[in-house]
This record gives C-alpha cells, structure tokens and sequence, in this order.
C-alpha cells in the first residue's frame, strides 16, 4: 500500500477508502509501511499513525502486515513490538543494509533470531536484494523457517530456481510469497502459495484471477494473465517506481497521491504512458 500525502504530510482519511475498496476487491489483507509504502521516508510516529488508519478497515479475517524493517535489530524489535500494540497481525522485516559489505549471513541470523524471539506478533522476512543489496539464501531461510514466530518471506527474485531451493528447504507451515509482479506466475509455480505485489493496488481482480488460475492448474490462461500485467506491474513500478504506481491508482479512481521528496512526481508523458499500457492491461 502505497502512502497517501497531501501537502507533503500523511494523508490519513485517504488511506480508509483504498483500504476498503482493496478489500471489497477480495484481497487477502494489506501491507503497509513496505517499499512501496515510503516506508524509509517516514518518521515513526507517521508510520505508526499509518497503521493504525488501516486496521479498522481490514477485517478480522484479513491480515494487516506492516512493514518494521530498520538499519539495528533493536530499532526492529521496538517498531514489530508498536506495530503489535496497533493491531499488525503480522510484520514484514526487510534486511539491514547501510552497512550490506558486513552484512555476513551469521549476522543475518542473530538479527532475525532476535527480532523473532521478541515480536509479539508473526514475523515474515523480506528479501529485496535489487534495493538493498543484500540476499537472503535459500539455506539461511531455511534455518531462520524453522523458528516457531517466522512464518513465511515475500521473496521479490523472478528466478523460478530461488522459489524452488526455498520450497525444499522450509517446513509446510511457512508460506513463500511471490513479490514481483512480472514473476508471479513462474513463483507461484515454483512454491509460492500467495503473493505480496504493488499491482495489485491498482488491479487487485486481475491479481487474484492469476493466483486462482495457478491453483486450478490453467496455466495457458495464467501465462497469458502474466503476460497482460507484467507490461504495467514494470511501468508502474520499474519504470516510473512510487510515483508512477501512485499515479497508475489516482487514473484507477484510488487515492495516490505525489510521492514524498526527494522522490519527484510524475512528469506529464510519463503519466501518458502509464495511462495507455493501464488501458492495454485493463482490457
């Protein structure tokens, strides 16, 4: 979920109208406070005041998954423990990576050991290697899935081969989740039961058609679903990045909004684009 501003400052009443349009559209819960949500350009209080307009809108059989991840295990634990005490049902916990040169797999370890023996709620890992030059391997999941509160990952490779090293080496209990859109379909076939995906803010029905093609095993129809999302999932999230996805749900009638600063907003041709291929994929 993508944070609303207005005037540069959090735009909370925009957030409860895409939350229960999403919703409505039978998606299976929300993530906030993620990459997409401008989540390192937020101050915690903002963060905080983001979960808490969210929840009441998420029901009860839906998750609320908030995005935790800091630069210190200690900065991670207080934030999963206030996203707990505002109603998350579950954290999302990116990488550290400022200092991604000592980053070593052994601290990797410590770090998620720690934030999972404190959080109050699920953790799930999050391994986005593209932005913070730091991967998760497929072993190291597989030792961190064994803890009782680590209970899945939203793994943004498009390589079948991590899905597939992954699925072998985690229990039944811990669910893998496709985070790319372009490699939703290859993930989903390869392990994955879900998917966590920044599409899915503006075209949430063809979003959950691919997940319910992958799992009735129609694969022709699925691949040719991919191939229909995968032109806009990369214009409004590759190509134009935050601004463009924000963009792509105020054309689709949702509340979007300009990104924050430094992040620019949309230039005029760009927003031409994102309006012809979102015509092309919604047809």
């Amino acid at each position: 979920m993508p944070t609303p501003f207005a005037d540069g400052e959090v735009d909370l009443p925009a957030i409860g109208p895409n939350v229960r349009r999403w919703m409505a559209a039978g998606l299976g819960g929300v993530v906030v406070l993620g990459t997409n949500g401008e989540a390192a350009l937020l101050d915690d209080d903002e963060g905080d005041r983001v979960i808490g307009a969210a929840r009441p809108h998420v029901p009860s059989d839906r998750v609320l998954l908030a995005g935790v991840g800091r630069e210190s295990t200690r900065a991670t634990i207080a934030a999963a423990k206030r996203a707990a005490s505002l109603g998350a049902d579950a954290v999302l916990v990116r990488t550290p990576s400022f200092y991604k040169a000592h980053i070593t797999a052994a601290a990797l370890a410590t770090h998620y050991t720690a934030i999972a023996d404190a959080s109050p709620v699920p953790i799930l890992l999050y391994n986005y290697p593209a932005f913070t030059g730091v991967a998760l391997p497929a072993d190291l999941i597989g030792r961190l899935a064994q803890h009782v509160n680590v209970v899945g990952i939203k793994e943004t490779s498009t390589d079948g081969a991590q899905f597939v090293d992954m699925a072998a080496v985690v229990p039944d209990r811990f669910t893998i989740l496709a985070g790319s859109a372009p490699g939703a379909y290859t993930g989903l076939c390869a392990g994955a039961r879900g998917a966590i995906l920044a599409i899915a803010c503006v075209l949430p029905e063809l979003c959950l058609q691919l997940v319910a093609l992958v799992r009735d095993g129609r694969h022709a129809d699925a691949l040719a679903l991919q191939q229909r999302l995968t032109p806009i999932a990369r214009a409004v999230t590759t190509g134009f990045g935050i601004a463009g996805l924000k963009a792509a749900m105020d054309l689709s009638g949702y509340r979007g909004g300009a990104p924050r600063a430094p992040l620019a907003p949309l230039a005029k041709d760009a927003l031409d684009a994102i309006r012809t291929v979102l015509h092309a994929a919604s047809h």
